[in-house]
């Protein structure tokens, strides 16, 4: 009975791992799309009822905007082509209930190889279809 209680709760972390695995790949593959400036990519990893926010820290005090996805989007087209960037994720900490996720990923954000600021992603994910698709991403950001 021991051995039994001992396998079944093996079986159950290795799920949750497994679980976690698929969030932090489906953030991983949309910094693939993101980096590539690959809307078709970043879009094929997001609900499409994605909503966007984000916490500005500066010089004029903090403030919460909202972006629409569709802007988000649009804005990749506008980017010069020799402009680079990066967005280095340093850590995920993921948690999984059933068909909902969340994970916090603390980050360095380059452009043209310079730090250009930091701050933390959070985003929450929703298992449709056996797919995670990203719902809600909101991050902070501080030079």
């Amino acid at each position: 009975m021991r051995q039994f209680l001992l396998l079944m709760a093996f079986g159950f972390s290795v799920m949750a791992q497994a679980q976690q695995n698929d969030v932090e790949n489906t953030i991983k593959d949309f910094f693939i799309g993101f980096h590539a400036k690959d809307t078709v990519k970043i879009k094929a990893t997001c609900h499409e009822k994605l909503a966007l926010q984000s916490i500005m820290e500066g010089k004029n005090g903090i403030k919460l905007v909202d972006e629409k996805a569709s802007e988000f989007y649009k804005s990749f087209a506008t980017f010069p082509k020799d402009l680079k960037f990066e967005e280095k994720i340093l850590s995920y900490s993921v948690q999984v209930d059933g068909a909902m996720a969340h994970a916090w990923t603390p980050y360095e954000f380059y452009i043209n190889g310079k730090l250009s600021h930091k701050g933390v992603n959070a985003f929450t994910l929703f298992k449709d279809n056996n797919t995670w698709k990203i719902i809600h991403i909101i991050d902070t950001r501080r030079k």
